[in-house]
């Protein structure tokens, strides 16, 4: 159980915190009893593919995490709406499958920076809790709209009448099952969706069911830029102090153009290990986050 993210390909019924469980498990049985555990962002218990499981230090790269595209591919069911966004609900809308040729422009108007409305039974949070908590008690509130990012969408492949496969790429925080439901709305023709993969997280593809990797060093901040740092610089930020703004290393991984800027850190790289997260200030670097031992 080393420390780091690990690539985890999430099973079709698993819950997300059932797989962090899981490594919970073996760091216990390693004799790891409070080593830190996360992931990189949910998927829903129906859907599987790629789940990051940060390990160790690398848990305080969450936060990095978030901005980055995430690629799926969508099965969207035509002539019923549900309550949830998904095959699990209960349907609340019902009416026809869409024209083929209706679906060759419906994608436009929901590209680039939109309002989105999630589910109801998102992990979204109201009053501080997740609104599907509150879903499942039977309380009624109002989902606010959520500023969301949906870079490229394209059809894959439909079953007419009352089937299509769209993949799409888009910025964390948007909501898959929202933007089935409202592509059903904008064509009056009610839709769900009914399967989820998610097949890549930045530059990382899903690696397939029963595998797994683990990302350490240079592989773990690709689209940063670099700052290598001597031995004695790495003992300066360790101590709180600064160093030199010295020379950069670009991006060893590009973001897909057009893709909002996510305003990583620099990451600060020694002896082939991420030992810091660097902030410019005064002309300086500082730590901005201290990965002590580095990862």
């Amino acid at each position: 159980m080393n420390p780091g993210i690990h690539l985890v390909h999430k099973e079709v019924g698993e819950s997300s915190f059932d797989v962090v469980r899981g490594f919970k498990h073996e760091a216990y049985e390693a004799g790891l009893k409070k080593f830190a555990l996360g992931h990189g962002g949910t998927l829903d218990p129906f859907a599987d593919g790629l789940l990051l499981v940060l390990a160790g230090q690398a848990t305080r790269l969450m936060e990095l995490l978030h901005p980055l595209p995430k690629t799926y591919l969508a099965r969207l069911e035509w002539g019923e709406e549900t309550d949830t966004g998904d095959h699990q609900g209960l349907v609340v809308a019902q009416g026809p499958t869409p024209a083929l040729e209706a679906l060759e422009g419906v994608l436009e108007p929901f590209l680039g920076w939109t309002d989105q409305i999630p589910p109801a039974t998102s992990a979204k949070k109201i009053d501080g809790e997740a609104a599907y908590k509150k879903a499942h008690r039977g309380e009624v509130f109002e989902m606010r709209p959520s500023r969301v990012y949906l870079h490229s969408a394209a059809w894959e492949r439909h079953e007419a009448p009352g089937r299509s496969w769209l993949r799409i790429t888009c910025r964390g925080g948007f909501y898959v099952r929202s933007l089935a439901r409202d592509i059903g709305r904008s064509l009056g023709c009610p839709a769900h969706l009914s399967a989820l993969t998610r097949t890549a997280i930045g530059p990382w593809e899903d690696p397939g069911s029963g595998n797994r990797r683990l990302l350490e060093g240079g592989d773990l901040l690709p689209w940063c830029k670099v700052r290598r740092i001597s031995d004695v610089e790495a003992d300066h930020l360790l101590h709180g102090r600064p160093i030199p703004l010295g020379e950069l290393e670009g991006p060893a991984w590009a973001l897909p153009e057009g893709f909002p800027d996510p305003e990583a850190p620099v990451a600060g790289v020694h002896g082939g290990r991420v030992v810091a997260l660097l902030k410019e200030k005064e002309g300086c670097w500082w730590t901005g986050a201290n990965l002590r031992g580095g990862l």
